[in-house]
């Protein structure tokens, strides 16, 4: 079982390890219900910008540590020294490229996530 999100893009949440709410990092803010309903659009991109910035050095790291797995544990997590914010981060990051490549491509995103 998972948490999906669904739209312009789609994809699964990290489990364990990334919010439902992880866009709202990227400058829109969700409805509640039982999906969190997001739209982003070319004003937003500056905030991703910085956002996706602030987050490539944690995304960079735990690439790296995944380069190799298919899986990982949390003790090869802390033998790695990443931190659970790293791995969030590298979460995030992935869902915030998307974003801003639907953005460059459709002019707008949209997009639902499970709760």
């Amino acid at each position: 079982m998972g948490r999906y999100y669904h739209g312009d893009i789609e994809g699964k949440f990290m489990f364990a390890t990334q919010s439902s709410v992880a866009a709202d990092r990227f400058g829109s803010t969700h409805t509640e219900q039982n999906y969190v309903d997001y739209y982003f659009d070319e004003e937003q991109l500056p905030t991703i910008k910085e956002e996706l910035d602030s987050m490539e050095e944690s995304f960079k790291k735990v690439e790296s540590f995944f380069k190799d797995k298919d899986s990982w544990s949390t003790q090869q997590q802390e033998e790695a020294g990443i931190s659970k914010q790293e791995m969030s981060d590298y979460a995030d990051y992935r869902l915030g490229v998307k974003i801003r490549d639907c953005i460059l491509e459709n002019g707008v995103c949209e997009f639902q996530a499970e709760l």
